[in-house]
Order: structure tokens, then sequence, then C-alpha cells
């Protein structure tokens, strides 16, 4: 059993982007669904996939996005923000911003998991869950 899921999720998916990998499986849960619709919807990832049927807990299908020349992949570096030792949080007015404001730090707020920039327009903090870029 993992202890950490979402720095297993960031893992996997770290991992796969280095071995050239196109498709990568992760065990489902609600907050990996939403961390995943957030890549998605920034552009980080090409599609994802919700399948439920198998097991009890379902499986997230992803299919990672790569440089058509270059072959270099769309997410140049993804970590965990906030770890289960030691909890990160922000408040509305000291959210951080990821290279100036061309990442992505990825905030699990009251009104549910957004990006940094959509929390400081709707003026809530949260925890720091992941950085993008």
């Amino acid at each position: 059993m993992h202890s950490d899921p979402i720095s297993d999720f960031l893992t996997r998916i770290r991992n796969a982007m280095m071995a050239g990998h196109k498709l990568v499986e992760i065990p489902a849960s609600n907050l990996k669904k939403d961390i995943t619709k957030i890549l998605f919807e920034q552009g980080y990832i090409l599609n994802y996939k919700f399948e439920d049927d198998k097991g009890y807990q379902g499986t997230i299908k992803i299919a990672l996005k790569y440089d058509k020349k270059t072959k270099t992949p769309a997410i140049r570096k993804i970590e965990r923000a906030s770890k289960p030792g030691l909890r990160k949080y922000a408040g509305a007015d000291k959210l951080p911003r990821v290279l100036n404001g061309l990442g992505v730090a990825i905030i699990s707020t009251s009104h549910g998991v957004m990006t940094d920039k959509q929390a400081r327009q709707e003026n809530v903090g949260g925890e720091v869950l992941c950085y993008v870029y």
C-alpha cells in the first residue's frame, strides 16, 4: 500500500514520460481524476479516459503528449509540493507562481481542485498539491 497516492500518480506519469510511453494506466480516485482533468485542460496531456469497470476502484488511462519533431515530453517537470509528512498550505494572497506564471500549481481548495490562477480569481487558498511545467 502506498502512503501517498498523489505522489505515486505523479511518479507514474514522470516515469512513463522518461521511458517514452504513449499511454500510462493509474489506479483511480476522485482527487486523481480532478488532477488529470486539470492536466488535460492546461494542455499537458493528450487525452484521458476513466474506466470504472476494472476492480472496485477503477483506472485512469492517460495518453501522454510529446513534441512532434523533437519527441520531448510536454511536461518538463512534475513534482509534489505538499507531502503527508509536511503539508503546504497557501492563502489566496500567497499562492505560488510556477515559472513566473508559465507553469501551473495545482491547489486543493474548499471549492474543489483547481489551478493557482483559478484560485486567485476565486480568492480562495488551500493545499498546494503539485507543480507542473
